[in-house]
């Protein structure tokens, strides 16, 4: 994957750079000692990794407009990062920029239970805004799978989704507003603790911007009250394929369940042998949880399970209470370090219109075939957001860019038949080279215009989201 070369004359001036950072920063905030900055050298994408050539971590809004101040007067590119757990290579740094993390900003601001918001430090971790509000009965619905330890910004960076999403929708439809500082230090506010802002929809923008556009150091965040209840049913067919077809058949019948997610034979081998949740040995198996009270909960599974039997399942298992729910769930929250356990992958991100769920999975078999790599399918079937993790080998020459060939024509496939290159991973730089697939020139330009207005100099994130030859004179000023 290409990266630009670094700028030989910000390189020659670190240590002013250094020096200037420390006089507006505390002095344990500016990591730039050579063995020190590897810490902050890739995120979850670890195929790829570079030591940047500082690290800054603010406690305060404040102090990052104070480091953005001095890297833009300095010419200095910076790649801001959340927990790092980003998948896409978002906060892959180049040996010429300065890493700007926001963990240390954690604090929770403000919490309204009557209007339903809460307003955090962008570097609070996902589960940690439920943590501050599920004593009074609330919590934040977005759930992606690193929920433990992503940041809000990241969420915010990415539209991050979850398991849950198909009901309560993805971040942006969870986000109220944010603090921001561009990149010359000026700091913004856009929307607020209401449903819906008057004027441009900036916030539109700024949800999904992979950092490009400005820094999010605090969110205002959308919290709702817990249901009464909630009950999985667990499904197990003997094909992907018809495991597709009654995902799609349980959304066409206008039933909407909290969750639909999707496991197939090679996840449910691996989950079993991590989680021991005791999941059927089948080709693929559905989780399908609803809420609510008890009736409506008993009314919704019943529409559900009807629905499913008409596909034949080979295994169909209600929880009946809280502990069997739990290990229904224990698997599919375990599926990426259970494949982790027993192979290098890497986890691609795209979505599908549900109807095409059938067809998809069919061709990714043919695909993964064709290519000689294996591939095992998790994902949040509910709303055709795609988690294709194809197994290969590391160590072995060749076996990556073989990873990435089959993962290109999987995003591929996914555009094709209408979908998009990502649902709540980015684009960052797995993706970057697929966008012309997706957009025509016209398209990527206007979005184009976008980043030149907040960000004129082209320094927030540079490499990442657009193909490097496009923007090849913006990034050299």
């Amino acid at each position: 994957m290409d990266m630009p070369l670094p700028d030989p004359a910000i390189l020659a001036r670190k240590a002013r750079i250094v020096d200037r950072l420390l006089e507006v920063l505390p002095q344990d905030a500016v990591v730039h000692d050579p063995h020190e900055v590897r810490a902050y050298e890739c995120d979850a994408l670890s195929a790829y990794r570079c030591p940047p050539l500082a690290a800054v971590l603010p406690r305060t809004t404040a102090e990052v407009a104070a480091a953005l101040k001095v890297c833009h007067a300095e010419g200095v590119p910076v790649v801001p990062r959340g927990a790092g757990t980003s998948l896409a290579g978002g906060a892959l740094p180049t040996a010429d920029s300065v890493i700007l993390g926001v963990a240390r900003m954690n604090a929770v601001l403000e919490v309204d239970y009557p209007n339903r918001f809460i307003r955090v430090q962008a570097g609070r971790t996902n589960l940690a805004v439920t943590g501050a509000v599920e004593a009074e009965g609330f919590f934040y619905a977005p759930d992606p799978s690193s929920q433990l330890a992503c940041a809000i910004s990241g969420n915010i960076a990415m539209n991050s989704g979850g398991a849950h999403c198909l009901k309560y929708g993805v971040t942006t439809n969870n986000l109220l507003g944010v603090t921001m500082v561009l990149m010359d230090g000026t700091v913004i506010e856009v929307g607020g603790p209401w449903m819906d802002a008057g004027g441009l929809d900036l916030l539109g923008v700024i949800c999904g911007s992979e950092g490009q556009l400005g820094v999010v150091t605090e969110a205002t965040l959308r919290i709702l009250p817990k249901p009464e209840g909630a009950l999985p049913v667990l499904m197990g067919f003997d094909s992907s394929e018809v495991a597709g077809a009654c995902v799609t058949a349980i959304i066409k019948a206008g039933v909407l369940p909290v969750a639909i997610e999707f496991m197939d034979r090679p996840c449910i081998e691996a989950c079993e042998a991590f989680a021991k949740a005791g999941y059927p040995m089948c080709e693929a198996l559905l989780i399908v949880e609803v809420e609510g009270s008890a009736a409506e909960i008993r009314h919704q599974l019943g529409l559900i399970m009807a629905i499913a039997r008409r596909h034949n399942p080979v295994a169909l298992r209600e929880a009946a209470d809280e502990d069997q729910a739990k290990r229904i769930w224990l698997g599919r929250k375990s599926a990426f370090g259970a494949m982790g356990q027993i192979n290098d992958y890497m986890c691609l991100d795209g979505t599908i219109p549900v109807s095409s769920l059938p067809f998809v999975l069919r061709r990714i078999g043919e695909l993964s075939r064709t290519f000689g790599l294996d591939v095992a399918n998790v994902f949040h079937a509910g709303d055709g957001n795609m988690h294709p993790l194809i197994l290969y080998d590391a160590n072995l020459p060749g076996d990556q860019e073989k990873c990435e060939a089959l993962g290109a024509e999987i995003l591929k496939l996914c555009v094709e038949v209408g979908g998009c290159l990502t649902g709540e991973h980015g684009v960052g730089i797995e993706k970057r080279d697929l966008m012309t697939v997706q957009y025509a020139p016209e398209d990527l330009e206007a979005q184009l215009w976008i980043k030149d207005v907040f960000d004129p100099r082209w320094l927030l994130n540079p490499a990442k989201v657009f193909p490097l030859q496009i923007t090849a004179s913006r990034r050299a000023g």
